[in-house]
């Protein structure tokens, strides 16, 4: 069978959100398509003797058990609203029933699953079902059941019409895109936290883990710690006009989700040092390779404008510089924030900082404590074999939505990972000696700016071109082969779910 690689669709399908792209190009390109991994039903389709147990406002809940909302045994595919029709009909105040059939690593609900992949495809992408020549590859969670596999291999199949389908398991594709096949995936979602031990392109299941810390566990934390900034307390609150806890507290976390997504937000590291100082470029043509003429035009103009400065100017220069003052506009206010905002992640490293936290997801009284990142991190590790973990270690690769973003957060992990790779007095052949991060390399241009949240888009891209050109197809399951074997030809054509 001949595949286009402009035909090839690629899905990554994490626990909150969906991307997808179609086409491959010598440039591998980001996502064209992204959609919270969510489904509404309106209220009044779903009376019929179904109760709501679940239902869901405007904003989504942080509890990640209110995230899998109760579905209604008679919907169907099209009852569903799903990416811009849910957003619109939240943003007009409709009464729906919000459900997220990932959040839970799995797959909660087979129609509702099969709504988002249909509007992916469909209508984001422009496939036609009578006619699909896109063949598609999957990720999907590690460790599902073989039954899981196949029912996601006959919905594309005879659903989709798709011309071709493979499956890629989300960690190998993360670690793909960073050019290794042993490491520890680290992936921080909104409200859980995945580990994931790998060793020669094969996941460790019995050292996978996860925690339930998150971006929502890190933004609730610097809302709270904003409350003590006088200066923005009194431009969102002021005191003739005070706003009630409920609404400041969202509105500080507005400000939050603006601070790191504009890039203010660092993440310290022990025994971190600052960055040299350019003494000047003397290899033009690795800047431009590197895309770093920009910066490298901007620090030399900072320069001479800094070499123009009276000595007062330069005084204050150096003050402010020293207390990592910035000014951002909020809406109509402009305020200015300091060194509190790189303690975003804190709550990673210490989960004590949310006991009591105002506002904080709420968590199971019986569960225990989460551990902290590093410690989860550690253990996970332990549980590989002991000639392996020199190997897992030399790729600690930190993605996520977040680090798109917060630059820094896999070397404030590996500082505080250095407790777990053993005593230098006790070195062997087989003990650990390092920590080595992984990150997307530069030249994947596309890729440059997004930090290491699109690994996992990457990754399948990368492996995409590889199957789909392959003339054998041993790789993805082509029509000819649903046809003879059905289903369970996704296991026999997957060789990482034997």
């Amino acid at each position: 069978m001949s595949i286009r690689d402009t035909n090839v669709v690629i899905i990554e399908t994490g626990r909150t959100v969906v991307r997808a792209g179609l086409g491959l190009h010598d440039l591998l390109k980001t996502p064209t398509v992204e959609i919270q991994a969510r489904v509404g039903l309106r209220q009044t389709a779903s009376e019929n003797g179904i109760s709501n147990t679940n239902g869901v406002s405007e904003e989504p809940p942080l509890a990640s058990t209110s995230r899998v909302g109760t579905s209604r045994p008679t919907a169907s595919v099209t009852d569903y609203l799903v990416g811009t029709q849910l957003d619109e009909a939240l943003a007009n105040g409709q009464d729906i029933i919000v459900s997220w059939p990932f959040a839970d690593g799995d797959v909660s609900d087979w129609t509702q699953a099969e709504a988002i992949w249909k509007y992916i495809i469909f209508n984001q992408l422009q496939r036609r079902r009578v006619q699909n020549e896109s063949p598609v590859l999957l990720s999907i969670f590690p460790g599902l059941s073989r039954d899981t596999y196949e029912r996601i291999c006959q919905i594309f199949f005879e659903r989709f019409n798709v011309a071709g389908f493979g499956i890629l398991e989300l960690p190998m594709a993360q670690l793909y895109a960073v050019n290794t096949l042993s490491g520890v995936v680290v992936d921080i979602g909104d409200e859980k936290t995945d580990i994931t031990p790998v060793y020669e392109g094969f996941i460790i299941h019995s050292a996978r883990t996860s925690t339930p810390l998150g971006l929502h566990d890190c933004q609730n934390y610097l809302a709270h710690l904003l409350r003590s900034n006088q200066n923005v307390l009194k431009a969102l609150s002021p005191p003739g006009n005070p706003t009630d806890p409920e609404t400041l507290h969202y509105t500080l976390l507005e400000l939050v989700k603006q601070l790191y997504k504009d890039g203010f937000v660092k993440v310290p590291s022990d025994g971190e040092t600052a960055a040299p100082e350019d003494e000047g470029v003397t290899d033009i043509a690795a800047v431009i390779v590197a895309g770093r003429e920009k910066a490298v035009i901007e620090s030399g103009m900072k320069k001479k404008a800094t070499a123009k400065q009276s000595a007062a100017e330069q005084a204050r220069a150096r003050e402010i510089e020293a207390l990592d003052l910035i000014t951002v506009q909020f809406r109509e206010h402009s305020l200015t924030l300091g060194k509190e905002r790189h303690r975003f992640c804190e709550p990673l490293y210490d989960p004590s900082l949310l006991d009591n936290l105002p506002y904080s997801t709420p968590r199971n009284p019986k569960s225990a404590k989460p551990l902290p990142l590093q410690e989860t991190v550690g253990h996970a590790v332990s549980h590989v074999g002991v000639g392996q973990r020199q190997y897992v270690w030399q790729g600690l690769l930190v993605t996520g939505d977040v680090t798109r973003h917060v630059k820094g957060i896999g070397v404030a992990l590996q500082s505080r990972l250095a407790p777990f790779i053993g005593s230098p007095e006790l070195q062997s052949d087989v003990q650990p000696r390092s920590i080595r991060v992984v990150t997307i390399p530069d030249y994947y241009a596309e890729y440059r700016e997004t930090g290491n949240g699109f690994a996992a888009f990457l990754g399948l891209s990368i492996i995409a071109k590889i199957i789909f050109s392959d003339s054998n197809g041993k790789n993805f399951v082509s029509k000819a082969d649903y046809a003879a074997k059905g289903p369970h030809s996704i296991i026999e054509m997957t060789p990482s779910l034997l």
